[in-house]
């Protein structure tokens, strides 16, 4: 089994390559084990050379509203009021830990896209 780290573009479209070859192989495969290896080293090169910042929480809030078809209404009871939600959606006020857990628990908002902090709009 000849599998060296990916250093460059070209290892890694190399690696790509071979990987979707394999895509179907058996686990506890000689194939399988290639294949379990070689996605490894992917996903570290990717988490090193193509990271995608998490969104702001505000972003990443009207981003699950969309994508579900939720309303602006739907998230009172979670914020605790329409002028909360409002101060939130306007970067004047932060995301609570309380909020941060209704939004998590009720609409399965991952908490990773919450907990980052919000730059706030003073007026």
């Amino acid at each position: 089994m000849d599998i060296r780290p990916i250093k460059s573009e070209e290892d890694y479209e190399a690696t790509l390559s071979e990987v979707e070859r394999l895509f179907d192989a058996l686990p506890d495969t000689p194939d399988g084990d290639r294949l379990d290896v070689l996605t490894t080293l992917l996903e570290v090169y990717e988490k090193n050379h193509y990271s995608i910042p998490v969104p702001d929480p505000v972003e990443a809030i009207k981003y699950w509203m969309e994508s579900r078809g939720i309303k602006r209404q739907e998230l009172e009871p979670l914020l605790g009021s329409r002028a909360r939600v409002s101060e939130v959606f306007n970067h004047r006020r932060g995301l609570t830990l309380t909020m941060i857990r209704n939004l998590h628990d009720k609409l399965g908002i991952p908490a990773e896209a919450l907990i980052r902090p919000v730059n706030l709009h003073h007026a």
